[in-house]
């Protein structure tokens, strides 16, 4: 996933499993452990232990906290081999063993890997989409112009657009290297027309106007908002649609990555219910839909429109 936090439930589910994890590895700390080693008192006395973790010796200017490195040429001092000493000490440590079941990994967030999420992507950065015609001239694909921009409006199903992987509400960049940026509707189509049936370059901006939320279902079923005519109209109180910044005036136009332009809200309603208990809808301010579908008829949008489910 490209976000951390898909929706606020993965959130808490987080925060939660990261208090819970730094209670464990406080619980499981080792205390500092006491070393011993050799300090001679006199020179030309033999070594005596004192205990400790760092100090500094006088005879030799350093401050230590291990045999090594307080005495690194002291092997054999006054005919003691204390390499042999350090080889067959017991090393005073703590070995920590987790506690039967205790996880050593973060629990997933609620949502996981989610199908409907990673279908619902959008991704930043621009992409190279190479297209064609169909055996009629057709892409399958009508632009709108909105802000100097030109987005998709329509893919038609089962074209060669379709199968490109365009989508409702990507900004096409550029086609064949001529960058659209202040061209209206009428020039991009005809530029369309224009092109070789048998090879088309686009530069794609991934639906800009558009963002995913995603929620989780109630024990009834329910993410907490209603619609018509595909434009959310009611959020539900406490629901998941109201936690994770679902807005009204905003246009459903997808429900898992599915494309739902154009469908009767029943449909909708349907793929709604149908879908898991992770549910991420794509939505877009229905002022800008409005304008982008402006003069294209309903039964288009209803009857021709690629409503598939998109690979990922």
């Amino acid at each position: 996933m490209s976000s951390l936090y898909p929706s606020l439930e993965d959130m808490k589910v987080d925060q939660m499993q990261k208090a819970q994890n730094a209670v464990a590895q406080h619980m499981a700390a080792p205390s500092q452990p006491q070393i011993q080693y050799p300090m001679p008192s006199q020179p030309g006395a033999p070594p005596s232990y004192a205990s400790g973790q760092a100090h500094a010796n006088p005879a030799y200017g350093a401050v230590t906290s291990s045999v090594s490195s307080l005495y690194p040429s002291l092997d054999d001092y006054m005919g003691l081999d204390l390499a042999l000493v350090r080889q067959t000490t017991p090393q005073n440590q703590m070995q920590v063993v987790p506690r039967a079941g205790q996880s050593q990994m973060m629990v997933a967030p609620v949502s996981g890997n989610d199908v409907g999420i990673q279908r619902a992507e959008i991704k930043n950065g621009i992409r190279e989409i190479i297209c064609c015609k169909d055996g009629d001239g057709k892409i399958g694909l009508r632009v709108r112009a909105v802000n100097k921009g030109v987005f998709v409006a329509f893919v038609h199903k089962n074209s060669p657009a379709s199968m490109a992987g365009l989508r409702f509400g990507d900004q096409i960049l550029q086609i064949d290297g001529q960058t659209v940026a202040g061209w209206d509707t009428d020039r991009t189509m005809d530029v369309l027309k224009k092109t070789s049936p048998e090879r088309i370059s686009f530069a794609v901006r991934d639906r800009p106007f558009e963002r995913t939320i995603t929620m989780q279902k109630d024990s009834m079923g329910h993410i907490g908002f209603m619609f018509k005519s595909g434009k959310i109209t009611t959020l539900v109180k406490d629901s998941s649609a109201a936690r994770n910044g679902v807005l009204t005036e905003h246009q459903l136009i997808e429900v898992n990555g599915q494309n739902v332009v154009g469908l009767k809200d029943k449909e909708i309603g349907d793929i709604v219910s149908e879908a898991p208990t992770t549910v991420t809808i794509t939505i877009m301010p229905t002022v800008l839909y409005e304008h982008i579908v402006k003069c294209m008829g309903s039964s288009l949008l209803k009857k021709l429109m690629d409503h598939s489910i998109p690979d990922f």
